[in-house]
């Protein structure tokens, strides 16, 4: 409260008491894989193809994590957080599967290791001489950098601490870098000492661990605990492990579950699992029912495999459904709304579907939770289902599972002034009005069922539900229900035959 000492009009601004919530983002996947280049383990934002060429690259021979991020935004995606596994470099750095090399060495300290950031497209080498300096000086060197006609030269550089250092200069390399920044003191590089930077001919190093990682670690899909906006989970890159041979059928089945874990943790994503591919309905079923088992309703299944073409050679090639099914997600939540069921909707970018469905077979693939793609004359290709892998009835479809994850963390987010406010009459009002607002919005769009609001939603917060034990525990409830709409997933015209003379009543 101000005090008034003198005479003369004042002014105040006060605040209503009520902060409007913002919707969340509903559409930003997140996709782990392989990648020619860039950092590993490190969730990186691109909103562009552009941009993921430009950190990760382009299109890795035999990996599905470019043409899943490519048919992501063809198909209307906007944000993505990339995560690169299968790097063999010890730093877990920038780098193509490239094996990091060590310079001989002039004195005491460990060898400098360097490792190349990426070989070329015919895997082409980059080599790495130590000549003497143009001017001499204590510890100093001059580094010469080379591939495929390119040079880098970096004269007069040191490995002591301070300016000019060979890692601070390194930074600058479009060709290399310190494949080991931490430890104790490098020692000199030898005069005259080469080092070649070849392709790793044994390929991504991949377990199931690399795939889920470890929260602390930040690495793997774990890693992404620390990002709080992903809404989607995609892992294109398991099923190239799985037919490469370097994860078995356990390992597959073992990272599919922790995504689901992943997702289920988080509260706030849903997992896009891809099927092995070359499943016919019959064995697909088999494998979702006997083998795979899943039961969440924080994940998904689409089948079959998409046929695209190659946009480096235009030669067409198999990829797993979710990058592309992750787009429409994308897609459908902008131009109509999270609430809206992201089925019959076209797939861009398609050339055919790996496999057909008749209706009999997509009648048995349907009730246990597999979303089919379909091929219909004059419509292109299309997702046909909207279902997540729950048994639970309430959770059965994909709109009202990412609908209550837009609602929940939109009043999260939206409410974190109340926090440590006095637990009062004047807080519940406010806490009701805020909620309130925001819900109206939400049922304004087409989201919630009824004619009004008091049939769409309701919102409780007085001293039924916060008596004094809770007040005196520092807890503050507040109860809400809404009602989600369902999609018509099952559209019925009863037709009847009338007879001759007879009228129908208006």
């Amino acid at each position: 409260m101000p005090n008034y000492l003198s005479p003369g009009v004042y002014t105040e601004e006060v605040s209503s008491g009520t902060k409007p919530i913002e919707g969340v983002g509903t559409a930003v996947a997140a996709f782990v894989g392989f990648a020619e280049r860039g950092p590993a383990h490190v969730p990186v934002l691109v909103t562009n193809w552009t941009q993921f060429t430009q950190n990760f690259g382009g299109f890795v021979e035999g990996g599905y994590l470019a043409h899943a991020v490519y048919g992501f935004f063809q198909n209307g995606g906007g944000s993505a957080y990339i995560v690169r596994v299968g790097a063999r470099d010890e730093a877990g750095a920038d780098g193509q599967v490239i094996a990091p090399a060590q310079l001989g060495t002039a004195g005491p300290g460990r060898p400098l290791a360097l490792r190349a950031l990426h070989p070329g497209a015919d895997g082409g080498d980059v080599s790495v001489e130590v000549h003497e300096p143009s001017e001499a000086g204590d510890g100093a060197f001059k580094l010469v950098v080379r591939k495929d006609g390119v040079e880098e030269v970096y004269d007069n550089v040191v490995v002591r601490r301070g300016a000019g250092n060979v890692v601070t200069a390194l930074r600058e390399s479009a060709l290399v870098a310190v494949a080991d920044v931490k430890g104790g003191p490098l020692a000199t590089p030898a005069i005259g000492s080469r080092v070649t930077l070849a392709r790793d001919p044994r390929g991504p190093a991949v377990d199931a661990a690399e795939y889920v990682g470890d929260a602390d670690e930040r690495t793997g899909f774990a890693g992404l605990e620390a990002v709080d906006d992903v809404t989607m989970l995609c892992v294109p890159d398991l099923m190239s492990a799985h037919r490469d041979g370097l994860i078995d059928d356990d390992g597959l089945r073992a990272v599919q579950q922790a995504m689901i874990a992943h997702c289920e943790l988080m509260a706030d994503r849903v997992a896009i699992l891809d099927p092995p591919p070359g499943l016919s309905p019959q064995r697909l079923k088999h494998w979702r029912m006997e083998v795979a088992g899943y039961d969440s309703k924080y994940a998904t299944l689409y089948w079959p495999w998409l046929t695209v073409l190659d946009p480096v050679t235009g030669k067409r090639m198999n990829v797993p459904p979710s990058g592309h099914v992750a787009g429409v997600w994308a897609r459908n939540d902008e131009t109509r709304g999270v609430h809206k069921a992201p089925a019959n909707e076209v797939v861009r970018g398609v050339v055919e579907l790996t496999a057909g469905l008749t209706r009999g077979e997509h009648d048995q693939l349907n009730p246990i939770g597999v979303n089919c793609l379909r091929t219909f004359p004059g419509q292109g290709i299309r997702i046909w289902g909207a279902r997540t892998l729950s048994s639970d009835p309430e959770w059965r479809y994909l709109n009202v599972r990412r609908l209550f994850n837009y609602v929940e963390k939109s009043i999260l987010n939206g409410t974190n002034w109340v926090v440590f406010e006095p637990n009062d009459r004047f807080l519940w009002g406010s806490v009701r009005r805020t909620i309130t607002m925001f819900l109206r919005r939400v049922w304004r769009s087409g989201a919630l069922f009824g004619s009004s609001p008091g049939q769409a939603f309701y919102v409780k917060c007085d001293e039924e539900n916060n008596p004094e034990e809770n007040r005196d525990a520092g807890i503050l409830t507040v109860d809400i229900g809404i009602a989600p709409v369902k999609p018509a997933e099952f559209v019925v015209f009863r037709l009847s035959q009338l007879s001759e003379g007879a009228a129908l009543e208006e």
